[in-house]
């Protein structure tokens, strides 16, 4: 609370003077980070490995979960930009997010980004029960508590990034009632883990000696260790999806040809090799826009997911 209360002082002192509406909402919408929206999709990722996206009850359940999702994590933004103010200002890229450069005030950011939290909660409860409202609560008290205090501890601040994916993840499970396999959960584990410590490799890189100052936890990490944990977590994460990809077609039952699957392991390992590739040299700070950019990563990707969805609703 106090960090937070500094962080509100801070931002003030750095207001450049009267707001006009139109630029605080051109500002709240950027704080909302529409782009990171794309994260979200994880939430289809249970129902559509499932093949229950074509019944419409559900489709709307897995979708509406998406929506809540973005709203929550709009929430959790606008909570995020106000306690890193100080830091973002000392970033290259980050000091233009607009609490930090005083288009929006602290207050209104937090006052706006837990009423988004509370909002998506309540729906979701309204929307699937109190699970779903769970799972959300959950993700936002976790990335509440990075922001806080769990982002300057070394290991703990990668395995709170990670869980923001692999709770996406378990949301369309719980929203649409699909039972997550174990194999499930551990390739968006080992997923998420992968993106999150090529992101702070990519981090690392770009901001030098001044990397401690900005992030505490990125002068703790070895270049060295963190690749050690992005070697691993594609090792785990090629092997689950393999094991998972060859028992896909007895889970679904007759009418579903194994070949589909396993043909679908060639792109998913190529786009895994690939992300190291740029990984390693020193791209994908911002995963969002390697997805959005990449043009190979995004040519793979669809070969991936044409096979999968040959595989289960042919």
């Amino acid at each position: 609370m106090a960090r937070l209360v500094t962080a509100r002082r801070e931002g003030m002192t750095a207001s450049p003077g009267p707001r006009s509406a139109p630029a605080l909402l051109r500002g709240l919408l950027q704080v909302a980070r529409p782009k990171q929206w794309l994260k979200n999709v994880l939430v289809l990722a249970a129902p559509g490995a499932a093949g229950v996206l074509q019944h419409r009850h559900t489709a709307l359940l897995a979708f509406g979960a998406f929506g809540l999702f973005c709203l929550a994590a709009s929430g959790t933004y606008c909570i995020n930009d106000t306690l890193d103010a100080a830091a973002d200002r000392l970033h290259p890229v980050k000091r233009h997010r607009p609490v930090a450069a005083g288009i929006v005030s602290p207050l209104v950011a937090v006052t706006v980004g837990s009423a988004a939290l509370a909002v998506a909660v309540a729906l979701a409860w309204v929307m699937a029960g109190s699970h779903l409202a769970l799972v959300i609560a959950i993700y936002a008290a976790v990335v509440t508590a990075y922001s806080v205090r769990l982002k300057h501890e070394p290991i703990i601040d990668l395995a709170c990034v990670s869980s923001g994916f692999v709770l996406r993840g378990i949301a369309g499970g719980v929203a649409t009632g699909i039972e997550l396999t174990n194999w499930f959960l551990i390739v968006a584990t080992f997923g998420s883990l992968l993106v999150v410590a090529g992101k702070r490799s990519a981090e690392h890189a770009d901001l030098g000696e001044s990397r401690a100052e900005i992030r505490r936890t990125l002068g703790t990490y070895p270049p060295t260790f963190l690749r050690s944990v992005r070697l691993i977590a594609a090792s785990v994460l090629v092997t689950a999806y393999c094991q998972w990809a060859f028992g896909r077609a007895p889970a679904l039952g007759s009418g579903h040809h194994p070949m589909w699957f396993e043909l679908s392991i060639l792109p998913f390992v190529l786009a895994v090799l690939h992300l190291e590739l740029r990984f390693e040299t020193g791209h994908g700070g911002a995963p969002e826009d390697l997805a959005l950019g990449d043009r190979t990563l995004q040519v793979l990707g669809l070969l991936w997911a044409t096979l999968f969805a040959i595989g289960i609703y042919a």
